[in-house]
């Protein structure tokens, strides 16, 4: 039987019933139900008064304004309150867990912040004189040196802007080297069925065609069916490992030789490189070119919290081809290289992707990151990483399918799947049930591989406690599905809005507001 608080309201209640007939507004206990800032004010008022301006002169070359703004009036109060109660209905990593999988979600420490914020960074701007920004050079240069070296490749393009941004930049450097061997003709990118989605966006965007390579029953590459597709009009490969399936590629060497002996280039999506940070160099698998997610690996803030940044290693074989500008080293000062200074030296490369070098922000915090976790505790970010995507595996497994359990330890990221569900009952149901239990839902229906995925990954920064109430929770709720708790088909119950109907939403999302037709009294 569902309870029933005080207001008369029921979990399965939507707004406007309450099971005396009285009205029930939505609200939450203290959190309320928030309109949005245009039903909240009325567009005839404003907040603030002001005198009559005095007659004058137009300055604004007839760009006047001829109508109403047609923005809400608010108090101070009432907008400040607005926007407060929206952050509440947030989820944050500063809140709790984000299960995640394939996101790296993690704690971003504020002595980042604290560095990223300082004056001679937080104000340098992208025009100013080079001899007056020695100093933001010097941190790019000293982050450029630690991603080479932690890679082991050969160089770095800093400027790309995130993880596809950045596939985009290995991608076109492999057409530039294509293009200088004169072998343009070379028009295939081969791609795992468990690579992230962008990849293969990626490599079509570029000009390229897009062939699938399937995956074992273990989760990893058939490096037998990839082999067997290699020819002189395959540029090369695009791969994830750690790949999506939260496994590591142990064939990784033999697909990058095999690759390389047909003259193809190996690119590697480096996403989930916080699994393998000071654990493996990438160069030492063959890869010629692989992003890095700063926001990830480096615990850098991800989307609107950033930007991003997305750096790209490259094997000697691609360095030459890198894209301007970047910061270089010339005697006791640094200068930057961009297309009237680059001369015979960076001929070879396929030009600029950014209208400045990248993001001064991203490379702050990431150098402090890595600076002051040192060698030691970088790798250490690796293994417990591994070990608490692990812990949440092993602990689920009884209750939720895990497909790949049986093929070894899993790396960053834990997944599962619907399969034992009872009919009727989805991945999306238990999702939703994670929301009323005080968690963000992992991600759900990718890789594609798995059907019904269910992705976790919970990083490094998690403790045991943090972990075991996590899983405890989602214990909760997939053994609510599988005895057939009907609440889960409409679950969230305790959320500021009810499950929404997500098709619908995507494909006819209403992004603007409109204010209501005025109804009209018949003559």
């Amino acid at each position: 039987m569902s309870a029933i608080n005080q207001s008369g309201w029921r979990p399965e209640m939507t707004a406007g019933e309450r099971s005396d007939g009285a009205t029930f507004t939505g609200n939450r206990a203290l959190m309320l139900d928030e309109a949005l800032i245009f039903e909240i004010g009325s567009l005839d008022t404003t907040g603030v008064d002001f005198a009559e301006a005095p007659k004058a002169t137009s300055r604004l070359g007839g760009l006047e304004r001829h109508r109403d703004i047609g923005l809400p009036g608010l108090s101070e109060p009432e907008a400040v309150r607005h926007y407060t109660r929206l952050s509440r209905q947030n989820y944050a990593i500063d809140l709790g867990l984000f299960p995640l999988g394939s996101c790296t979600m993690k704690h971003n420490p504020r002595l980042n912040e604290r560095m990223a914020r300082l004056p001679g960074f937080a104000d340098v701007h992208p025009l100013q004189p080079v001899d007056t920004v020695q100093g933001a050079f010097e941190v790019v240069h000293q982050l450029a040196h630690w991603l080479v070296t932690l890679t082991g490749m050969h160089s770095v393009a800093m400027s790309p802007k995130a993880g596809a941004h950045g596939e985009l930049c290995g991608v076109l450097a492999i057409r530039a080297a294509l293009d200088a061997k004169g072998e343009g003709a070379r028009k295939v990118l081969l791609v795992p069925e468990s690579a992230h989605g962008t990849n293969p966006a990626t490599a079509a965007f570029a000009g390229f065609s897009v062939e699938d390579i399937p995956a074992t029953p273990a989760g990893r590459v058939d490096l037998e069916a990839l082999k067997a597709r290699l020819g002189p009009d395959v540029a090369g490969g695009v791969i994830t490992n750690p790949n999506t399936c939260g496994l590591f590629e142990p064939d990784m060497k033999a697909i990058s030789d095999a690759v390389h002996a047909t003259g193809g280039y190996v690119y590697c999506d480096g996403a989930n490189f916080n699994a393998i940070v000071g654990r493996v160099r990438p160069g030492d698998l063959g890869i010629d070119a692989m992003h890095i997610n700063l926001h990830k690996t480096f615990s850098t803030p991800h989307g609107g919290g950033g930007p991003g940044s997305g750096p790209v290693v490259l094997s000697e074989r691609l360095s030459a081809y890198a894209p301007l500008p970047f910061v270089e080293r010339q005697g006791d000062k640094f200068v930057l290289i961009e297309e009237e200074t680059a001369g015979e030296h960076h001929a070879d490369s396929f030009g600029r992707m950014v209208s400045f070098h990248g993001q001064m922000g991203m490379f702050t915090r990431a150098l402090t990151y890595i600076l002051s976790h040192g060698a030691d505790g970088l790798r250490q970010v690796a293994e417990d990483s591994v070990l608490n995507a692990n812990y949440v595996l092993r602990s689920l497994e009884d209750v939720l399918d895990a497909p790949f359990a049986k093929s070894g330890p899993c790396m960053h990221e834990a997944i599962f799947s619907d399969r034992g569900l009872p009919e009727g009952f989805s991945t999306l149901d238990i999702a939703k049930g994670l929301i009323d239990e005080g968690f963000h839902p992992m991600t759900v229906y990718f890789p594609l591989v798995v059907h019904g995925a269910m992705l976790v990954e919970p990083t490094e920064t998690e403790s045991k406690a943090a972990l075991d109430q996590f899983i405890g929770a989602f214990r909760s709720v997939a053994e609510r599905a599988k005895a057939g708790d009907a609440a889960l088909k409409s679950a969230p119950h305790f959320a500021p809005r009810r499950r929404l109907d997500e098709t619908l939403a995507a494909r006819k999302p209403v992004l603007v507001w409109k204010a209501p037709a005025q109804a009209e009294a018949a003559e």
